[in-house]
């Protein structure tokens, strides 16, 4: 009896008036929290603007101040809310018939973070036609703006096209390039190649971009152009990762000679080998090209590709010329003493290959492709949306053995271009 009696007294307890009351605020809270904070937040930005006026001027309706800067009233203006510009009135200031502004609304006004917000919005898949409900409901009386379809489109092109022009700029001369991927994607009917770079530390760096209508070596070579003038040094040496693309290698061999090392890639080699050859060798052969490329030494891998080539070479000889053609550069690394994280890294294009997935996520959703343009800006956002999630190589430990064995290339060529100049 004592229990139940116990339990009464505590129900009361919570049931009490004093408890509803309180569940009654909270769901008020909740309902008007948003909008209790921004007009507080109005009211405190009223109280900042009056103080930095009021240290400009003076206090108001002070006499006897006739030079300086002097009280001009209040006007409408726009500031930077939640994704949307919003009306306030501001408080104005002249001095020697001109306008002074005031720090704290040069601060709220600006349209950097509308226009960032505006991107970040778009990046994560709101379309510009949703742009108006993905962003906070504020008070009637401020009168929002900027969030149309067309506002949020044409704030879109003009920071896209500002952050490809800054990027395409880059100096490249300070970045300690170790290591380059390039790989080619496909965006209505053009194909854009892109260059990802490597650092000596293990960190990825967007390098650049070069669209055209076909992955030709005219296009590799004017990318390699770009990036040579921003700062890539063509007399060092560097790791180029590439697909296989002969216009590509064609483009290296042209820009920097003998002083690269070029790593195929073992994944679209082993993709290649496999669509010539019937599916129920698949998985035989996978299993021997995975341990082919895992093997301790250059030797024992090339040994080993070279007995499937012999396999091949009667019945699939399309399958044991894939395999043939190529094969030392698909075992580049191999001996180079690199970690086994970091050789199985960079043997393959899939750091680039993840970018490219986060390009064609985001460009997947544009339904109408106007120009040229307006794709390098599409492929420009999902860049640096992608850059956003960039962690350093599995592996990058190692890097440094990567850049010996680069920087004793370099020496190599050295010594070979004075012995032929002599």
């Amino acid at each position: 009896m004592r229990k139940s009696a116990s339990k009464d007294a505590k129900r009361e307890v919570v049931d009490g008036p004093g408890v509803e009351r309180t569940l009654m605020l909270a769901e008020f809270v909740r309902h008007n929290l948003f909008e209790f904070v921004v007009r507080e937040g109005m009211k405190a930005l009223d109280v900042l603007l009056e103080q930095e006026r009021q240290s400009l001027c003076g206090p108001a309706y002070e006499r006897g101040r006739a030079e300086g800067a002097r009280r001009w009233g209040s006007t409408e203006g726009r500031l930077v809310m939640g994704g949307q510009r919003v009306s306030v009135r501001r408080p104005r200031v002249r001095e020697e018939g001109r306008e002074v502004e005031l720090p704290t609304w040069s601060a709220f006004a600006d349209r950097d973070p509308l226009n960032a917000r505006t991107v970040e919005q778009i990046a994560l898949g709101v379309s510009t036609r949703g742009y108006r409900r993905s962003v906070d409901e504020v008070p009637a009386e401020l009168d929002a703006d900027s969030t149309s379809k067309s506002a949020v489109s044409r704030r879109l092109v003009a920071m896209t096209q500002q952050q490809l022009d800054t990027w395409l700029r880059r100096d490249l001369s300070k970045e300690r390039i170790a290591a380059v991927m390039v790989d080619g994607i496909e965006v209505a009917e053009h194909t854009v190649i892109v260059a990802l770079g490597i650092t000596e530390g293990g960190e990825k760096q967007p390098l650049g971009l070069w669209d055209g209508a076909t992955e030709n070596s005219v296009v590799c070579q004017a990318l390699l152009d770009n990036l040579v003038q921003r700062g890539l040094d063509p007399q060092r040496s560097y790791l180029f990762v590439i697909d296989g693309s002969k216009a590509l290698r064609k483009a290296i061999r042209n820009t920097f000679g003998q002083r690269v090392l070029v790593q195929r890639c073992q994944e679209h080699k082993r993709r290649n080998v496999l669509a010539q050859l019937p599916k129920k060798l698949h998985p035989s052969v996978n299993k021997t090209l995975r341990d082919a490329y895992r093997s301790p030494s250059k030797a024992v891998a090339k040994r080993r590709l070279l007995q499937l080539v012999s396999r091949f070479e009667s019945e699939y000889t399309g399958a044991a010329a894939s395999l043939k053609e190529g094969l030392d550069e698909t075992l580049t690394l191999k001996d180079l003493g690199l970690s086994e994280a970091l050789e199985r890294t960079l043997s393959t294009t899939n750091p680039i290959e993840n970018l490219n997935g986060t390009i064609r996520r985001i460009q997947r959703r544009v339904r109408r492709w106007r120009d040229a343009s307006m794709v390098r800006r599409w492929v420009a956002i999902g860049v640096l949306e992608a850059q956003r999630g960039f962690r350093k190589l599995r592996g990058h430990k190692s890097m440094a053995k990567l850049v010996d064995a680069l920087r004793a290339l370099e020496n190599t060529n050295s010594v070979d271009a004075a012995e032929v100049a002599a």
